[in-house]
């Protein structure tokens, strides 16, 4: 049996990541799901090992020391991180998986999961990605203008990843990640069959 692929899908605040991996999942419905373990409580209607892995900050703490964690973060006093074993498990069961994150955690990966296949998911151009911020109407200007600056900077990054995508409509973008996961299934050193 060969292995499934890593496909890490990142790219600067306010691209589109989330609808776009959304749609890509229902297009190619064996594709899993990373699964994030975090600190924080489970919300209504969240289930362990399906939106996250709930972990105690003692288990999460001892996961970092085990080096258990492709990547990790802590945001607004919680833990949150990609378990290597989830991950691991799923490629070496022949399924391919992907991971939806921001850029800084997808060059933390790398370092770990080099073989992965890194997609930085673009923006038609920054007065796009500025609208699409700003048509969420939830930020003020100051925070428009740093997004905008941490963007610029984000992009910036992209010659560290494989492939590039812009997200100019959501069934073009899903059709060309598509097109590089067939791609990569049939590299030669990936010996895998079309």
């Amino acid at each position: 049996m060969s292995k499934g692929l890593l496909i890490v899908l990142s790219g600067p605040s306010g691209v589109g990541k989330g609808t776009v991996c959304s749609e890509l999942r229902k297009r190619m419905p064996d594709l899993i799901y990373s699964v994030s373990a975090t600190t924080r409580q489970p919300r209504l209607g969240e289930e362990n090992g399906v939106n996250y892995f709930f972990k105690s900050r003692e288990q999460f703490l001892e996961m970092i020391e085990n080096d258990q964690l492709l990547e990790y973060a802590e945001y607004v006093g919680n833990f949150y991180g990609t378990p290597r074993d989830f991950v691991e498990e799923t490629i070496a069961g022949g399924k391919d998986i992907i991971l939806e994150i921001e850029v800084q955690g997808a060059l933390k990966v790398k370092e770990k999961f080099p073989e992965g296949v890194f997609v930085f998911l673009l923006p038609p151009s920054l007065d796009e990605l500025k609208g699409r911020i700003q048509g969420r109407g939830t930020e003020n200007q100051a925070t428009i203008d740093h997004r905008m600056s941490v963007a610029a900077h984000e992009i910036g990054l992209m010659e560290n990843y494989d492939y590039a995508v812009v997200n100019d409509e959501i069934d073009h973008a899903c059709q060309r990640i598509q097109s590089i996961i067939i791609a990569e299934h049939c590299r030669i050193r990936k010996q895998g069959k079309c």
